[in-house]
Order: structure tokens, then sequence, then C-alpha cells
């Protein structure tokens, strides 16, 4: 079973788009002082934390309240959504060496926020944050340096800053690495740790990386060959709406390889994966050889599927 190349090209990496904060980091005697702030924020009481973080941000000028105030005025969280207001906020806390405000005003400028979209100016950002070892800031730095636009293309830089990120946990770095030691870009290629980052990202249903560690447990590839885990990992990603996934899992269910042979179960597959635009000749001879009462049963099995890829975004 093998694996089409483009599932590991640089496009199919994204730059992270959410604006939590990271855990800040802070000595016991600051951390002591702002547990107030951030107790107030992740219990929901916004307008508490509003406060707190304005009197220590005005009397401490103190860059994790600044941080604080930018995130709220960010989410609209007990005060009026304001882009122009968080931007200040977050710059004012960035000058003073915060690393999540900075990765903020990365993510501000990328998505065109509080002013036009610079990729410059995210990127400049980005490389603030990540010398200060914010994971996601490295993340999607080592990304820029895998897609050689913003900066020289440079495997062995992007395979650095993908560590820091694996080393905070973070499941796309480790797909991502894992794809540098399978093809040998940036690192010295080596499938057993390859897979290792595969099924460390798989833990958390990162669905990319399901597939890599389906494929390779199906193939015996830098891991013992053990086609039935493959299928239950494949299941997994399948239901998770992984195309390629449902391909895999079809394959294996019309083979009975790794699974009881179940052409009800791998024609469902198959059409769910079809309508997820994936292409599959041998599993459209399997469908047309099959007779009427079982293609309308697989047909029934995958109508769920099917109904819901037709129901418009919430």
């Amino acid at each position: 079973m093998n694996h089409a190349s483009t599932h590991c090209r640089v496009a199919a990496f994204k730059l992270s788009i959410t604006l939590a904060l990271a855990a800040p980091l802070l000595t016991p005697v600051r951390a002591a002082e702002l547990d107030y702030v951030y107790g107030a924020f992740q219990r929901g009481y916004f307008l508490t934390a509003f406060g707190l973080a304005t009197q220590r941000a005005t009397d401490k000028n103190d860059p994790k309240a600044m941080t604080m105030l930018g995130q709220l005025y960010a989410d609209g969280d007990g005060v009026p959504q304001d882009d122009k207001k968080a931007a200040e906020w977050y710059k004012l806390a960035a000058d003073r060496g915060d690393r999540d405000a900075m990765f903020a005003l990365a993510m501000f400028r990328l998505a065109g926020r509080a002013g036009p979209r610079d990729r410059d100016q995210s990127a400049k950002w980005l490389a603030a944050a990540a010398k200060l070892g914010h994971p996601l800031a490295a993340y999607d730095l080592a990304l820029l340096y895998m897609e050689g636009q913003l900066f020289p293309q440079d495997f062995n830089r992007a395979a650095d800053l993908l560590r820091v990120a694996v080393n905070a946990g973070n499941s796309d770095a480790q797909y991502a690495l894992g794809t540098l030691y399978k093809e040998g870009r940036g690192v010295k290629k080596d499938m057993a740790e390859a897979v290792r980052l595969f099924s460390l990202a798989s833990l958390v249903d990162n669905t990319d990386a399901e597939v890599e560690y389906g494929i390779a447990l199906f193939n015996g590839a830098g891991i013992a060959k053990n086609e039935t885990a493959a299928a239950e990992v494949f299941h997994r990603a399948a239901v998770q709406g992984s195309a390629v996934a449902q391909d895999r899992l079809a394959r294996i269910l019309a083979d009975g390889r790794g699974a009881p042979k179940n052409a009800v179960a791998a024609m469902k597959w198959h059409l769910v994966s079809k309508a997820h635009g994936e292409t599959d000749l041998m599993l459209d001879d399997f469908v047309n050889g099959l007779d009427a009462k079982t293609r309308e049963a697989g047909e029934k099995a995958a109508k769920p599927y099917l109904d819901a890829l037709k129901k418009p975004p919430e």
C-alpha cells in the first residue's frame, strides 16, 4: 500500500490561525501576582480580568497584563471587540519582550487584522517569538523556511525549529518533522524516527499523521508490520473525515487484509472517500462487480455520511 507523495509536500502544512495564549512563562513571584488575572480569565470572569490586567499594565508596566488586554480586545471578551486596541496592547507587550504578544501580532499581520495583510511583518514577529521559544511561532516559522518564499528554503533550519514545537507537544510539528525524517530533508533519512513522530501525533487524532502511521504499520516500514493495527488507525482517521484513510480502509475491507472482508463497508467508505475527492479505479471496479443487493446496502450505509457533506457549514 503506497501513499501519494503530495500528502507530504509543504503545501499540506497549515500556518497556525488561532490566537490562544500559550501558558505564560513567569517567575514564581510574577506568577503569584498574575494568578488573579489569569484565574479570572480562565473562569470566564472577563470584566474582572480586564480590570485587574488594566491595573497591572498601568501600575506595573507588566507585559503579560498587556498581552491579556490584547487578548480580551481581540476576542471581544468583557469588552467590545476592537482589533486596533488589541494590536496596540500586543505591540506594547511585544516591545517589552513578551513572546505571546509577538506571536499574536504575527497572526494579526497574517490575517490582515488591524491593518492590511503583511507577511513580511508576520514573519518578523514569528522569528522574534520563535527565538524566545514560542512553540507555535517556531512551527509556523519552520513552514516558511520549508516554503522558501519569505526566507531562503532551508530544511535544516526548519527541522531545528520544528523540534522546539515537538518538544512542546505540538502534533502538527510532530507530523511535519516526521515527513522530513521520512524524506531525508534537513535531517538524515530515518523511517523509524518518522514513524515514532507520526505515532505521537496520532495520539491526539492528527489525521494526516494517522494516515502516515497506518501506512507504515500496513507496510512494515520503520515499524513491525501489523495490518490489524493499521486497519484500526485508518478507521479512526476515516471517521474523522480523512479521505485518504477512508480510501485505505475501503481497500482493507475489500481485500480482507487487516480486517475481515466486508463488501458493504468497503463500498460505504469508497463512496464517502469519492465524495471527498479521492479517486481509486481499483475500488471502482470492485464496486461495479458487486451484486445489486450488496450495492444497495453499501449506498444505504454511506448515505448518512454523504448527507452530512451536503449540509452547509454552520
